[in-house]
């Protein structure tokens, strides 16, 4: 039997709630109620503290960034907690020590700035956060910016919009690494059919 595989939601004083427990729902859905499909989902940070998200909700990561597996997936959340990280060297040297050896890197909102500035979405197409659009621009004149894409995926890079654009980033990657008809399942399982009232 092959060996489990990995997705890691960061976590970070700051995130935006629906930004990690959008695709978590999507993920751990799937994960729990097909494990056939060999994934597995948790989150980590950078201690076990409590993380104290955008609107106040508290949370408790399940890993230390330490103490990581090998990795399928890497998803960096975004959230006003973003902001102090691109300006962090040391932490940008760890998301591109990531990149090295994590075959899908994801973001969620204004996870891409990270990316950005850590120079990994350099000569790609990418999404953020409507407002946050032309920040990416600027810390990365090279990628091509798609802003009305819930999510654009390149090779081994998917960025995605805003907050609830992080949900079908997750859908997509239960199809991309099971199938559509799997993806079908675990949307009418969170039952995930958008019909905005106003």
């Amino acid at each position: 039997m092959s060996a489990r595989k990995n997705i890691a939601i960061f976590l970070f004083d700051g995130v935006e709630e629906l930004d990690a427990a959008g695709p978590w729902e999507v993920l751990a859905y799937w994960a729990r109620n097909y494990p056939e499909d060999g994934f597995d989902v948790f989150t980590f940070a950078d201690s076990l503290d409590p993380i104290t998200c955008a609107k106040g909700l508290r949370i408790l990561p399940d890993l230390r960034s330490s103490e990581l597996p090998a990795l399928e997936v890497l998803i960096y959340p975004g959230g006003q907690g973003t902001r102090p990280a691109l300006l962090r060297a040391d932490h940008l040297a760890w998301v591109r020590e990531q990149r090295t050896h994590v075959p899908l890197m994801a973001s969620v909102c204004t996870g891409a700035l990270v990316y950005a500035a850590a120079g990994i979405l350099r000569n790609r197409p990418a999404t953020t956060h409507w407002a946050s659009v032309d920040r990416l621009s600027e810390l990365d004149p090279t990628i091509t910016v798609r802003p009305d894409d819930r999510f654009v995926e390149d090779g081994d890079t998917i960025t995605s919009a805003g907050v609830s654009a992080g949900i079908d980033m997750a859908l997509r990657l239960v199809e991309r690494f099971s199938n559509r008809e799997r993806a079908r399942q675990v949307r009418r399982g969170i039952q995930y059919d958008p019909e905005p009232p106003v």
